[in-house]
């Protein structure tokens, strides 16, 4: 059902800090900021030859990024996702398999412009998985 990892999210307490180390130390393509208010987050990716790093910053006080930077305030790994063919299907599966869809259940668009889903971590090992229709 999945197909490759689109990319590795890290939650971090300073996002222009994050960038620039990813573009000085490590050489990396990184993008711009963008906003993601049905998220609460920004977001810069770090292209990379085979995937992408999704660095995450808290967008407004509901933000899901800011409980998670006060739990851990230096930053850290917050999800990886997968890409999936049909995010319906994907759900429906996963759903008949006893995992919990976090939110309604029904896809919000993501930074990608797609069809994402979070899956509850307390399924998949403490991990938080997001899908994303390709």
């Amino acid at each position: 059902m999945i197909g490759r990892l689109n990319h590795v999210a890290i939650a971090v307490p300073d996002l222009d800090a994050a960038a620039e180390q990813y573009r000085s130390a490590l050489g990396a393509a990184v993008g711009p900021p963008q906003d993601e208010p049905d998220h609460g987050v920004t977001v810069i990716f770090i292209e990379l030859p085979n995937t992408k790093i999704e660095l995450l910053y808290p967008l407004g006080d509901d933000s899901p990024i800011k409980g998670f930077l006060e739990k851990n305030p230096s930053g850290g790994i917050h999800h990886v996702c997968y890409e999936v063919e049909d995010i319906l299907a994907a759900r429906d599966k996963l759903k008949e398999s006893g995992a919990r869809v976090l939110g309604t259940g029904e896809p919000k668009i993501g930074a990608h412009g797609k069809p994402v889903l979070f899956l509850h971590p307390k399924d998949f090992q403490g991990t938080l998985v997001e899908l994303e229709q390709v």
